[in-house]
């Protein structure tokens, strides 16, 4: 493999997305690939720093335009940093959340348009790009309960549920509108059900 290839997944919190991550990377790494793992908002030392600020739940004033800025610089640390670096030496990045979320939750849920959401795409990632997203469907009442029953809420999670449920209706238009990248999985069945359609689709693409 020459070039790497950057998987994103996807989905609303409570989804699963830790649990499909750490089993993406055992498969990947006995499949002898090397693997890198990181999140969004996060994975440098910089934009760790910016999480902790944009999902700070004593944040109450941050107006919308902070936080669709503070994802974006901290994202546009990430694929500098560590997304871009890795592809180019022939790995594979898997990143819990990525373009999507801001298309989901500063779009459809703060109601910034797409055309601005693309702008900062073209201005800020260096044209990084996921070749393949994992979007883990499960409705918003379902996940949020999980999450609650797992440890206390940040600063978005702690939105109204209207608030997730544009969230989550953006994600399902997001696999209408871009077919081609996007996988839909349901989440609703068993973790060991997941895994083993996310694996078919690993194969596929690793198999390229």
């Amino acid at each position: 493999m020459k070039k790497g290839i950057f998987i994103t997944i996807e989905g609303t919190d409570g989804s699963g997305k830790s649990t499909q991550m750490k089993k993406m990377e055992d498969y990947l790494k006995e499949q002898g690939y090397e693997v890198v793992v990181t999140r969004d908002p996060g994975g440098t030392l910089i934009s760790e720093s910016i999480r902790k600020i944009v999902l700070d739940p004593e944040n109450t004033e941050m107006s919308k335009m902070t936080e669709l800025l503070l994802y974006y610089a901290a994202r546009a640390q990430l694929a500098f940093q560590l997304i871009k670096p890795a592809l180019n030496e022939g790995k594979i990045v898997l990143c819990d959340r990525y373009i999507d979320s801001t298309y989901v939750y500063q779009g459809y849920g703060r109601g910034f348009d797409r055309e601005t959401i693309d702008k900062l795409n073209d201005i800020s990632l260096s044209g990084v790009i996921p070749d393949l997203t994992l979007f883990l469907d499960i409705s918003p009442e379902i996940a949020l309960k999980r999450r609650f029953n797992a440890t206390s809420f940040d600063r978005i999670e702690k939105e109204k549920m209207d608030f997730h449920m544009r969230v989550y209706n953006g994600y399902k238009k997001l696999c209408e509108i871009f077919p081609e990248r996007i996988a839909r999985i349901d989440a609703s069945n068993s973790k060991n059900k997941v895994y083993e359609e996310i694996k078919e689709i690993l194969d596929q693409i690793i198999h390229k």
